[in-house]
């Protein structure tokens, strides 16, 4: 009995193992290849640099177009999140606070769209896109990004249906609107919810690349994401530059998560048990 408790304790942890090596491999060869030289890099990729060089930073950021493509990202994101926030969180309120007609149908309707491909749809987006006049305009990702996803509903649902009825009574006993309601005391309970959808929609929307590729191939419209593809391909030979390049556009998604670790565990759990 000890034996096999032995062999599965082992096998766990040999598994853990693989997987952090698996996750942390590609973090250190980007890191270290981010300091070093052409030569030493092609010498011995893997190893720490002998001396740190960080002229690779300044050639990435100088003719990698980084800073406009941070720009056009950091824009992108904040006008996306606002809406994403303002729309998934007033659809939440709706579905979660009353009974209507069609609501069942209506949280089935985000379920269906949830399981079909993205791909499948696109021709018929293309067309609306090109049709509404957004084509090669911040317009376009930032529609497209705009609705609330199934994921981001839940998460609001489960606080929502754990915030007590009684306040909304309260509330309309004083003579408030539903929309006052939901402005003063709904959407501030809603504080953790909100931080975890803010930051899963952050590393979405800042890791996409399909969406500003497909729909603003404009040079001055460039993201992080179409930026460092449109640098990789005449600058394909200097890795080291490439690694730096990676390097940088890590920081914003590392800094985000670093700081509002804590509410993704907290916005996903404190909803799911009623109090």
């Amino acid at each position: 009995m000890k034996a096999k408790q032995l062999f599965f304790d082992t096998m766990k942890y040999i598994v853990l193992l693989i997987g952090t090596f698996v996750v942390f491999f590609p973090l250190y060869s980007v890191f270290v290849g981010a300091f070093k030289t052409r030569q030493e890099f092609y010498i011995n990729r893997l190893s720490l640099p002998s001396t740190w060089n960080f002229e690779n930073f300044s050639i990435a950021w100088e003719k990698g177009d980084l800073a406009l493509g941070l720009g056009n990202t950091l824009f992108i994101l904040i006008v996306s999140i606002v809406g994403n926030v303002l729309i998934g969180s007033m659809s939440a309120y709706a579905l979660g606070r009353f009974d209507f007609k069609g609501k069942n149908l209506i949280i089935g309707s985000y379920l269906v769209a949830a399981v079909i491909p993205l791909i499948t749809t696109q021709v018929v987006t293309y067309s609306v896109i090109k049709a509404l006049g957004l084509y090669n305009t911040y317009g376009a990702p930032i529609v497209l990004y705009l609705g609330a996803d199934v994921i981001q509903l839940v998460i609001y649902l489960q606080f929502i249906r754990n915030i007590p009825y009684e306040l909304d009574e309260s509330a309309m006993m004083e003579g408030a609107s539903l929309f006052k309601i939901f402005r003063s005391i709904i959407f501030p309970l809603l504080g953790p919810a909100t931080a975890t959808v803010v930051i899963l929609k952050f590393i979405s929307i800042y890791n996409d690349f399909y969406v500003p590729y497909l729909y603003m191939p404009d040079r001055g419209l460039r993201t992080v994401a179409t930026a460092i593809q449109s640098f990789v391909g005449p600058n394909a030979a200097r890795m080291e530059v490439i690694s730096a390049y990676i390097l940088l556009i890590f920081i914003p998604t590392i800094v985000m998560f670093l700081f509002m670790q804590r509410y993704i565990f907290s916005g996903v759990t404190s909803g799911a048990v009623k109090s």
